[in-house]
């Protein structure tokens, strides 16, 4: 089961669990698998031993996707990553949720992709999930954060550093904190 638990009965403020043991169980077998056998292969190396591995532990990885060995997936079976899509050196995939990487999308190093939060309104603190989308050709680039639910259209830019909390319609170009549209770019049809 991925759901979070229900807050009240776990009590996480109270150090309790958001997910269920078998849940926990899974996530700790596949970073300790990608510790040792993911990211000791170098890049050029290493792209289809990096996909074979994410597929074995649910993922849905297109033939041409890519991986870099310093990325951090929270739950394999919660990506999915069509042919030409890139995550970078150092990017945070927080899958809690489904997260989608149409083709040739790419996510650019120490970038964070983050599919969970909690109800600051909730009294026990509930985690949320919900899934990002990231449309074809769309780039998140360096040190940018996208929020819970988020959907980059195709073609989407999100700048460096640049806090992206809502939906970026297609071909725009998007900065800041939180991210404003900030111009356009090019179709590439």
């Amino acid at each position: 089961m991925t759901d979070p638990l229900d807050a009240s009965a776990t009590r996480p403020l109270e150090g309790g669990p958001s997910f269920s043991l078998a849940n926990r169980i899974e996530r700790a077998v596949f970073a300790i698998c990608w510790l040792i056998f993911g990211r000791i292969v170098p890049p050029p190396f290493g792209k289809g031993w990096r996909r074979f591995m994410l597929r074995l532990f649910g993922a849905k990885i297109a033939k041409g996707a890519n991986i870099y060995p310093s990325a951090r997936i929270w739950l394999p079976r919660h990506l999915v990553m069509e042919e030409g899509s890139t995550i970078g050196p150092k990017v945070d995939c927080y899958n809690m949720a489904p997260i989608t990487l149409r083709k040739g999308a790419i996510v650019s190093q120490r970038a964070y992709l983050c599919a969970g939060d909690h109800d600051h309104r909730d009294p026990h603190f509930q985690l949320v999930t919900r899934p990002i989308e990231l449309g074809a050709h769309s780039w998140v680039a360096a040190e940018a954060f996208v929020a819970p639910g988020v959907t980059l259209g195709e073609g989407a830019v999100l700048a460096a550093r640049g806090v992206a909390v809502k939906d970026m319609p297609p071909w725009t170009v998007w900065g800041g904190n939180p991210a404003k549209q900030i111009g356009e770019r090019p179709s590439l049809g």
